[in-house]
């Protein structure tokens, strides 16, 4: 069955919860969420996702960057009995040892292909127990990409880019390559999600949402039908 991840940015405390009850009011069938850790905000992921999970039924799942992860020491947040699982991002996962599902990130556009497949081969045998993408923005490279990773559990990528000023920043610092007719509209945004989600549900492959820089509850209500099936 296809599982939905809505990524959540920890602006603040205040701000995460009303986010999170705005995934509750549109997609009551979305059971796990996604958390960054960003530097510039004052609440790690791993402090917010256990602040979600005292107060919703949500599944966490927090970020850990790699160059916090010290050699030989605990995994940070887990002395934290509510959270479960993590997604550590730029590097590889520690070796497994714990009871947590460690997932890893795989990202198809910063290098040549066979370079990121030999980094999810090393991820796996350090222990990861599945991925997930950077966001995808073309349906023939999601499609390659569900065929190198059709035996991992996957978590594929979907944010909105809207504009010529965010299509540029994908471009320079995620080296992505836009396909020639790609829609930087909102409405083109949920149409290219909608497809997406069309066939991560047909693979019975798993999705999650990065809904950056548009409304919420609009663009989640855009895809509910969809998610739901």
């Amino acid at each position: 069955m296809t599982r939905v991840s809505v990524e959540l940015v920890p602006r603040s405390p205040e701000a995460l919860l009303t986010d999170v009850q705005t995934v509750r009011d549109v997609l009551p069938q979305v059971r796990t969420l996604n958390v960054p850790d960003l530097m510039r905000f004052d609440l790690r992921s791993y402090d917010a996702a256990s602040l979600v999970t005292k107060q919703a039924p949500f599944e966490v799942i927090p970020h850990i960057r790699a160059v916090d992860i010290a050699p030989g020491a605990p995994l940070p947040g887990a002395d934290r009995p509510e959270l479960t699982s993590i997604l550590v991002v730029a590097g590889d996962p520690p070796p497994a040892g714990s009871d947590w599902k460690v997932y890893a990130v795989f990202d198809p556009y910063r290098r040549a292909p066979y370079q990121e497949l030999e980094d999810i081969a090393r991820k796996r045998d350090a222990g990861a127990c599945g991925f997930f993408t950077q966001p995808l923005f073309d349906i023939p490279m999601l499609e390659y990409c569900m065929d190198w990773l059709r035996d991992d559990t996957v978590f594929w990528g979907i944010s909105p880019v809207l504009g010529d000023k965010s299509r540029r920043y994908w471009e320079r610092v995620n080296h992505v390559v836009f396909p020639r007719d790609y829609d930087g509209t909102l409405e083109g945004n949920i149409v290219f999600a909608r497809r997406m989600l069309t066939i991560i549900r047909e693979k019975n492959d798993n999705a999650y949402l990065m809904p950056l820089k548009v409304d919420l509850a609009s663009y989640l209500g855009a895809l509910d039908d969809i998610i739901t099936g």
